[in-house]
Order: C-alpha cells, then structure tokens, then sequence
C-alpha cells in the first residue's frame, strides 16, 4: 500500500537482455536456496542485473527506501519472506507474495528523523563491531594461553609446593604400560608399534619436578573407530538398536554426545565397532579434522573417528584438555598430507605432552574449566 511496483520493463539498450537498475531501485531473488535475499542500489550506481532477479522501486513520498531496505533485512522481515515464500525443496516469492509482508510504517518526517540517525550512529556501530571482533580474537588467544599454562604446569605450582610425596608421573606411565600390555596379553586392546624416543628438539619448555616427557599415545589408548561396508548408505545395515554417529556430530570444543539420528541393527554392528561411555572422539578426515566429542553413551562411529579409550589409570578429562590444546597443530599437519586433510593415527601417537601425577592433572583440569568458564562469560 506504499506504492511498491516492478520496474523489469527497463531494458539496457546495449545488453537487451538485462535488467537496468539505477539509485534506490530493489532486486531480489525469486527462486531456490537464496530466496529473498534482496539489495538496494547505493547512490552513484548505474547498472545491469540478470533478468533471474526481480527489481522493483518505491514510492519515496511514502517510503523511503533506505527504511524498507533495513526492515526487509532485520529479523521481522526475514521471517515475512520465509512465511510468503511458497514451496518446500524449490522455494519461490513472487513479486505478489512479497507486497504481502507488512511493516509499520511512521510518517514520513519520522521515517527521515529514522534514516537521519542511523547515518549519525553508523561510524559508532561500525567502531563497536570492530572491537567486537578485536574483543573475539583476544578471548580466542586467552583460550589458548589457558591451555598451553595449563600444559606447562604453571597453573599448578601451588599444588606441588603443597603435595610434595605425590607418586611421581613417571611410576604412573610405567604402571600404565603395564596395565596396556595386560590388556593386549587378554586381547582386547591391539599391541602398538614402539613409539620413537624423544629428541631434546621436541622439549619445548623446562618441566616441573615430578613430571616427564611423553608421547601422547604412551598415555592415551587412541583406537580408530569402523564401519567398512560400501555403499556407505546401504540400508540392510541400519534400523537396529545400536547408536551410531557421524563425523558431523563432533564440534570444536569437545560436548558430551548422547543423542543420535542412526542406528545399526546386528549386521551393520558386526561391520563396526561399539565404543563405551567417556570415550574420546576426534574427527581425522576432511574440513572438520581436529574437532572433538565424548560419547555420553556406549556408541558406534566410523572410521574418519579415532576414539580414546578410558582405561583405569588415565584421566579423560586431561587427555581431552591436551587434544583441545593440539587442535591448531593437528590441523596444521593434516594439511601437509596429499589430496584430502587427514590425519594417521601415528600422528596423534607421537604428539608430545609434559605428563603430570595423576592428581596434578585432576586439578589442572578443575583450573582450566573454571577459567573457560570465565572466558565464556567474558564472551556471552
């Protein structure tokens, strides 16, 4: 009711076959994905769009057009073009659909009043977006700082000053070693290829009394998870009682994961793997390589995942905390690889860690939750 009319009758002379758009007209896109998406054309600007688009102008003696533009782009109006757009899979808004969507509309002194400020307070929202995002980028870096203090020992000086006859790390990789070897001696775990020494090049930093350098897989019990049946997708395999989940479920940060969308039945579990509650999950294929999950429930997954195994005498916690630490490096050596990021799982075997007692490396994590917590709250 605000004198909203296509304009796609103008026609470039030169590029008959395009639209010519010039200051304040609209184009939009009618069709598919990106339905809606609308722009306004600034002043200074003459152009051509693709006949694809449907343009259309206001009348500014009711309208501005700038006011029209922010409603249409702000969350009433986006949730108009999604009610008007028609479809499911190929979504269409016809220009008739679009001159449905309301919006209240002040005089059009107001309307100016409106157009007048935001240009006053744009430099200002502008500054404050920019140190939003500086303000990001510094929490990301605090983020890491945590974690590499954390890894270093320095969070928990205090509690070694105050523990001094705690076991030290060293005993501990012994006795897992020998709880590791038992395992494999009653077959359930694999026996491991022998891991390299380590140089004097990898110790990156001096160590706390009490604790050792390692590598990761001395440590953690890493097991790649299975599901070897092609085609991928063949529905004789699922539909049973066993969860089963993808690389898709794991995120950057390392949530609990109970809830899933597959289940296998008694044939799609022999061609794969259960895994138990706790266990760690790291994603090793593809754009999400590095991104982490615990199953909050015994489930299966596939082979793009390696899990960790909780066994007696480790620390999940601690072992999560270090792969939140190695994410950048993890990602960073998958991309040296040929054709598509991945990583082996000797690669995730040989990371080095300073290893702590087992009760520095409870109270290290109690630290670092508590200080990304902080961090969260910073954010939020």
């Amino acid at each position: 009711q605000v004198g909203i009319t296509t304009t796609g009758h103008k026609k470039s002379k030169d590029l008959s076959k395009y639209q010519l758009i010039e200051k304040s007209d609209f184009a939009y896109n009618p069709y598919r994905i990106n339905v809606g998406s609308i722009g306004l054309v600034p002043n200074g600007i003459r152009g051509l769009v693709s006949p694809a688009y449907v343009v259309f102008s206001v009348n500014n003696k009711k309208l501005l057009p700038d006011l029209l533009f922010d409603f249409l782009k702000a969350k009433e109006g986006l949730f108009q073009i999604g009610k008007y757009a028609r479809g499911t899979v190929r979504k269409a808004l016809r220009f008739s659909d679009l001159c449905q969507i309301e919006m209240p509309i002040p005089s059009l002194e107001i309307q100016r009043k409106i157009t007048e400020k935001k240009i006053r307070i744009q430099p200002v929202a502008e500054k404050l977006k920019n140190e939003l995002t500086h303000q990001q980028t510094l929490l990301k870096k605090l983020r890491q700082q945590i974690l590499q203090e954390a890894i270093e020992g320095k969070l928990t000086a205090d509690f070694r000053a105050k523990n001094p006859d705690i076991e030290p790390a060293g005993k501990l990789l012994s006795r897992i070693k020998a709880e590791k070897e038992q395992l494999i001696k009653e077959k359930k775990i694999r026996k491991q290829k022998p891991l390299p020494p380590i140089s004097e090049e990898e110790k990156s930093f001096k160590l706390p009394e009490g604790w050792v350098w390692c590598r990761l897989g001395e440590y953690a019990l890493f097991e790649r998870g299975k599901f070897s049946i092609r085609p991928r997708n063949d529905p004789s395999y699922f539909g049973g009682e066993y969860p089963f989940i993808q690389i898709g479920s794991l995120d950057g940060s390392g949530s609990v994961i109970e809830d899933y969308t597959q289940t296998l039945n008694e044939k799609g579990l022999a061609a794969s793997k259960m895994f138990e509650k706790g266990t760690i999950m790291i994603a090793i294929v593809g754009g999400t390589i590095g991104n982490l999950g615990v199953l909050g429930k015994d489930m299966c997954f596939p082979d793009s995942i390696v899990g960790v195994r909780p066994i007696f005498m480790t620390c999940q916690d601690y072992v999560l905390m270090l792969l939140q630490h190695y994410q950048p490096v993890i990602r960073e050596l998958s991309y040296q690889m040929a054709g598509q990021p991945n990583i082996k799982l000797p690669t995730l075997n040989n990371l080095v860690c300073a290893f702590p007692s087992l009760p520095e490396q409870k109270t290290i994590v109690a630290k670092v939750e508590k200080l990304l917590s902080l961090c969260d709250q910073l954010e939020t």
